[in-house]
């Protein structure tokens, strides 16, 4: 539980992610900020992403338009509207200056010229933690999260790092490892320099996933070069 004499500042919410640990709030409206870290840990295998039939249709059909970084605020203000968030004023607040900082990333599907689906989560080092992902169209946010690890791929991080697992994350291709091997991947992650999530024009990353789909839903093996 969060101390209600120690302030939360970006520095230490970076120093927090690096030793393994993460910030919730009870609820929308609560004061109060606790630290994680699960026993089980649920983490995305980089080029484990799997990417179903219907969804490679749907890709293929080039109907969205990817942004990196275009809407940060609307995208963490989508993940928060619904009736139970872990994201209160506080730490939409201390994302948003990280942010601000370059330590916390968005990544938005356009449908339309609206907001389809998006993710954002923190990258540190060759470590991206993925903080929340929203839908408000068909397979929005698994555009999104395919789009990003995909990219991430590219530019060469290592641990993808979703905190907890659900059925839904495992069944597109998510793993849950124990506290120790999870403590295990991130300190080399974390400590690796020249990562940047910058390092391959998104435009590269869309179009090396889409010509990689294959009408049977699976994505051949794409390495990308910067």
């Amino acid at each position: 539980m969060k101390d209600s004499e120690t302030t939360l500042t970006p520095e230490l919410l970076l120093g927090a992610y690096a030793s393994g640990v993460f910030p919730m709030a009870e609820g929308r409206h609560s004061d109060e900020i606790f630290w994680v870290d699960p026993r089980r840990r649920g983490i995305f295998p980089i080029g484990g992403f799997h990417v179903s039939r219907s969804l490679s249709r749907r890709l293929r059909k080039r109907q969205e338009s990817i942004t990196l970084n275009a809407a940060f605020g609307e995208v963490v203000a989508h993940c928060a509207d619904r009736d139970e968030t872990w994201i209160n004023g506080e730490i939409f607040a201390l994302y948003s200056e990280l942010h601000d900082r370059g330590f916390a990333h968005s990544l938005e599907v356009w449908r339309e010229g609206a907001l389809a689906g998006g993710i954002y989560g923190v990258a540190l080092g060759a470590a991206f933690f993925g903080e929340s992902m929203f839908s408000r169209r068909t397979d929005g946010s698994k555009t999104a999260l395919a789009y990003l690890l995909h990219h991430l791929q590219g530019c060469g991080f290592t641990l993808f790092d979703t905190q907890f697992i659900t059925p839904h994350l495992a069944s597109l291709g998510a793993v849950e490892i124990s506290r120790s091997s999870y403590h295990r991947m991130l300190r080399p992650a974390v400590e690796t320099q020249g990562v940047s999530i910058y390092s391959v024009p998104l435009e590269e990353s869309v179009s090396s996933l889409l010509g990689a789909l294959t009408p049977s839903g699976t994505v051949q093996d794409t390495t990308q070069t910067s």
